[in-house]
């Protein structure tokens, strides 16, 4: 494994410790000890289970891409599942900022481009594996 992704892994474990706190937050918004509206409550929810999912995600896919029969392309385009990991998250949590918002405001466009980054590196992880298998075999 390469110095650069035993250092990236290091530090993408270490914003879990972020994460988990984040988890607090949201048990203090859903026991009411944070004022949030329902617009909040869900997008709070849905930042934070997007923030875990996708940092394990992005690790995962940096471990497996750290091959040395896999493209350089595949490794670089990779790490936009951790760029996701940020994008997604941030937009729901920062798009519903605020004493009670009806509707959320332009950092919601964090979102869809978070789900871009995403789909766009696992396409390009997926597929420079597959180069990366064939030249072994």
């Amino acid at each position: 494994m390469s110095a650069a992704t035993l250092i990236t892994s290091g530090a993408v474990l270490l914003t879990v410790v972020g994460i988990a706190y984040g988890g607090t937050f949201l048990l203090r918004v859903v026991n009411g000890v944070f004022p949030a509206n329902e617009l909040q409550r869900s997008y709070f929810r849905a930042g934070h289970a997007h923030a875990g999912v996708l940092v394990i995600l992005g690790l995962v896919v940096r471990l497996l891409l750290d091959q040395p029969t896999v493209p350089d392309w595949g490794r670089l385009l990779g790490d936009l599942v951790l760029l996701a990991a940020i994008l997604m998250p941030a937009g729901f949590f920062l798009s519903v900022v605020g004493r009670d918002p009806q509707a959320p405001n332009r950092l919601r466009v964090l979102i869809p481009l978070g789900a871009a980054s995403l789909v766009t590196g696992l396409v390009a992880a997926g597929g420079a594996l597959i180069v990366g298998g064939l030249a072994i075999g």
